[in-house]
C-alpha cells in the first residue's frame, strides 16, 4: 500500500521527543576539602617560624662569632682531616664488607663462621672502645712481622712507627664499618630474584661474570640507600677520632672551645653546619646514583630536583590560567 505524499519523514527532520536525554550541563569540579591538612600545615609553619625567629634573635648563639670561626684555617684543616678519614674508611670498609658478605654466602662453613663472628664482634663492641684499643695496641704487640706461621719471621715492623694517629683512626673506622657494610651488601645480594641466578646459570656463565654483570647491578639498587645511611653515620663517627689525638673537625672545635670558652656555642654551631653540608652533599650524590641504577627497573626515571621545580611552576601557571578563565 502506497503512503500518501508527505508521510515519509527523514530521521534528520524528525522532531526530538520529550523523552530524549539532554546533554549534561558543564559543572566545575570542586576539590575535596581537607581541613585537617590545612590545620597541620599551619601548625608546622608557625612552629618553623618560631624556631627560625629564635635562632636569629637569640643573642646566646653569637652569630657574629659563628661567622668569624666558620672559615678559620684551624676549622678548615680539621674539615680536611675529617674528609680524608671518612673517604679512606668508606672505601676500605666497603671492600671489607663485600669480602665478608661473599664469605657469609659461600659454601665453606669455615668462611661463613669467620664472617659471622667478625660481624657479631664488631657490631657488639662500641667504636670508641675499638679506637682506644688500637691506639694502645703497641702495649700488647711492640713489633709486627711477616714470615712462616708459627716459624721464623722474614720482615719485622716497629708497630709504634706504623700506628700513626691517622692510621689508627682509619683502621678502627674501617674495621667497624666493614661489619655493618657486610650486612648491607649481603641483604642487597639476597634481594635479587632467584630466577636471575637460575637464568645466568642456565646460560653457562661463569660465577664471577654472573656476580659482576647480573647480580651486583641489581643488588646495587638495594645496597645504595642503605650504605649511604652507613656512610652518613661514618662521617659523624669521625668525631670520635679526637680521642686518639687526631684533630678532625670536631677535635678542632673542641680545642678552640677549651681555648676560648666564651665561644663554645658558636663553635658547636660551626661543627653542626659543616656536618650538615657534608651529609647533604652525600645525599645529593645518593639521589643521582639511585637514579642511575633505576634504569631498566622503572618505566620512567625519577625527576631531578630541577625537573620537579619546573613541573611545579608549570602546574601553578596552568592553575592560574584556569582560574582566570573561570
Amino acid at each position: 500500500m502506497s503512503e500518501p505524499p508527505g508521510a515519509a519523514v527523514s530521521l534528520a527532520e524528525a522532531p526530538a521527543t520529550t523523552d530524549s536525554p539532554r546533554p549534561p550541563t558543564t559543572q566545575r569540579v570542586l576539590p575535596l576539602r581537607r581541613p585537617g591538612r590545612w590545620i597541620a600545615t599551619a601548625a608546622v609553619l608557625v612552629v618553623g617560624a618560631q624556631i627560625v625567629h629564635g635562632l636569629v634573635t637569640n643573642p646566646f648563639y653569637q652569630w657574629d662569632r659563628f661567622r668569624y670561626w666558620f672559615l678559620r684555617p684551624t676549622i678548615l684543616d680539621g674539615l680536611l682531616v675529617t674528609l680524608e678519614v671518612a673517604a679512606l674508611s668508606a672505601v676500605l670498609g666497603l671492600l671489607g664488607g663485600v669480602l665478608l658478605a661473599l664469605a657469609r654466602l659461600s659454601g665453606s662453613p669455615v668462611l661463613r663462621a669467620a664472617s659471622w663472628t667478625y660481624t657479631w664482634l664488631f657490631r657488639s663492641v662500641p667504636l670508641i672502645v675499638v679506637l682506644i684499643f688500637l691506639y694502645n695496641f703497641s702495649a700488647l704487640y711492640r713489633t709486627l712481622s711477616l714470615g712462616v706461621p708459627f716459624g721464623p719471621a722474614f720482615v719485622t715492623f716497629d708497630e709504634s712507627r706504623l700506628a700513626t694517629d691517622l692510621a689508627v683512626a682509619v683502621v678502627g673506622l674501617s674495621l667497624n664499618e666493614a661489619a655493618y657494610a657486610s650486612e648491607v651488601v649481603r641483604g642487597g645480594i639476597l634481594s635479587v630474584d632467584q630466577g636471575q641466578h637460575e637464568a645466568a646459570a642456565a646460560l653457562g656463565l661463569p660465577k664471577g661474570y654472573q656476580f659482576r654483570r647480573i647480580v651486583l647491578p641489581q643488588a646495587l639498587r638495594s645496597i645504595t640507600p642503605n650504605y649511604v645511611n652507613q656512610l652518613i653515620g661514618l662521617i659523624k663517627g669521625t668525631s670520635l677520632v679526637f680521642y686518639v689525638s687526631l684533630l678532625d673537625l670536631f677535635g678542632s672545635v673542641q680545642t678552640m672551645g677549651s681555648t676560648y670558652p666564651g665561644d663554645i656555642v658558636p663553635l658547636l654551631l660551626v661543627a653542626t653546619v659543616w656536618y650538615l653540608v657534608l651529609t647533604s652533599a652525600v645525599s645529593v650524590v645518593q639521589f643521582y646514583v639511585e637514579r642511575y641504577f633505576a634504569r631498566g627497573a622503572t618505566r620512567t626515571l625519577p625527576p631531578t630536583p630541577l625537573q620537579k621545580a619546573r613541573a611545579g611552576l608549570a602546574e601553578v601557571r596552568a592553575r592560574l590560567r584556569r582560574e582566570a578563565a573561570v
